[in-house]
């Protein structure tokens, strides 16, 4: 398993995508990595599509050292997300340490909100395109990429390119 011995949280909100959190989270745990689901409180929380989760733990119980890597689902959970600064704190310090970020869809929002795009190229969801450029990404329209310790996915139907990026990054 090519992520055995590996910690990776992934955040989750009211309104997250269910597709982009759930299959990344048993593709992770299909690999072997332990997943940490992350939200700003413990509560059941329910998807855009109505499949449900909760969170193991809030930002504040996570230490951004222990972690090799962090998710950003998309959905409307982002747009939570990006108001709590123990979330957008967590992503930060899990970027600065130089770890994963995997970030689809709308996810990106979280990713702005933590200052961690100017100057990188990004994808997501087109609704999110404008708010990308205009925190200084350059915009690039592929399923799912890469660029320096920063995965991207557009949207729900590049979750595999998604997945396989984000397992080939966190397993270097």
């Amino acid at each position: 398993m090519k992520l055995s011995g590996k910690k990776v949280a992934v955040l989750l909100a009211e309104g997250f995508e269910d597709l982009e959190y759930w299959v990344t989270v048993m593709r992770l745990r299909e690999e072997g990595a332990e997943v940490v689901s992350v939200g700003p409180n413990l509560d059941e929380v329910r998807g855009k599509n109505a499949l449900s989760a909760r969170a193991d733990a809030t930002a504040q119980d996570v230490d951004a050292s222990e972690l090799d890597g962090i998710v950003i689902p998309g959905g409307w959970a982002p747009d939570k997300l990006r108001r709590y600064p123990e979330i957008t704190n967590l992503v930060r310090e899990v970027h600065d340490r130089r770890k994963t970020v995997g970030i689809i869809c709308h996810g990106g929002l979280v990713a702005i909100s933590a200052g961690i795009v100017k100057g990188v190229s990004a994808t997501g969801s087109l609704g999110i395109k404008d708010d990308l450029k205009n925190a200084g990404a350059s915009w690039v329209d592929k399923p799912a990429f890469r660029e320096g310790n920063l995965v991207w996915g557009r949207v729900v139907p590049d979750i595999p390119d998604f997945c396989r990026e984000l397992v080939a990054a966190l397993s270097e």
